[in-house]
């Protein structure tokens, strides 16, 4: 039997991946935007064997198009990505939401009020990042308390395309009106109620209004 070794904490290739990661949700690389790897090596003082790693990683996270010869990009979805992305979010997140509230009601409850006091300050500065984080928070939140690792895992899936496109396409918007943070006081106060369905319908309504935007905001038809 060969030896085992444990990996390091975090590679050099993983800590890259996740400050890149960062940057594109935040919107320091805006979507469609090239990344240049020399250009990121040369930032972060590192080779670029590393930055090569990490943008594999961002590819199959759905973060990053990779064209050979051509260079990396930053993703930019088509409206059948955008109708996908919304039909998945519907999908599961009611469902989150239902097994959260068997298995862990309070500890959701708590991490959805967290997000949601964040939210306010958020608004209040017109600060779109700070807003898209705890918006995320909030969604996450769901998952995070379901008590089912597959489906957690299935969100995984796309939650870093859906954190890029908050804080890029809505959360300009939701930092200049009080709309979305009313709505997830709303989806809050049907959770805590146990009102699955009136908590459905309205997820519902707020996941494919923000499907609207995106494609509003990126002119897909």
């Amino acid at each position: 039997m060969r030896a085992l070794k444990l990996d390091a904490p975090k590679s050099l290739s993983q800590r890259v991946m996740l400050r890149l990661r960062q940057a594109i949700i935040d919107g320091e690389f805006s979507l469609g935007a090239a990344i240049s790897e020399e250009m990121v090596a040369n930032s972060f003082g590192v080779s670029r064997t590393p930055v090569r790693e990490a943008m594999g990683q961002l590819q199959a996270q759905g973060l990053v198009v990779i064209r050979p010869q051509v260079g990396s990009f930053v993703f930019t979805p088509s409206a059948a990505d955008i109708a996908a992305l919304c039909t998945f979010r519907i999908a599961l997140e009611p469902r989150a939401a239902e097994l959260a509230f068997r298995h862990d009601r309070d500890g959701a409850i708590a991490t959805m009020n967290d997000a949601i006091a964040a939210m306010e300050p958020a608004v209040e500065a017109k600060d779109n990042i700070a807003y898209g984080r705890a918006d995320a928070s909030f969604h996450e939140g769901l998952f995070a308390h379901c008590g089912n690792r597959y489906l957690a895992e299935s969100y995984q899936l796309a939650s870093s395309r859906v954190a890029a496109l908050r804080t890029n396409l809505t959360s300009p918007i939701d930092v200049r009106t009080r709309s979305s943070f009313d709505e997830h006081r709303k989806l809050l106060d049907l959770f805590a109620r146990g009102e699955h369905a009136s908590f459905e319908a309205a997820m519902t309504t707020h996941i494919t209004n923000s499907g609207v935007v995106y494609a509003k905001a990126l002119k897909v038809d």
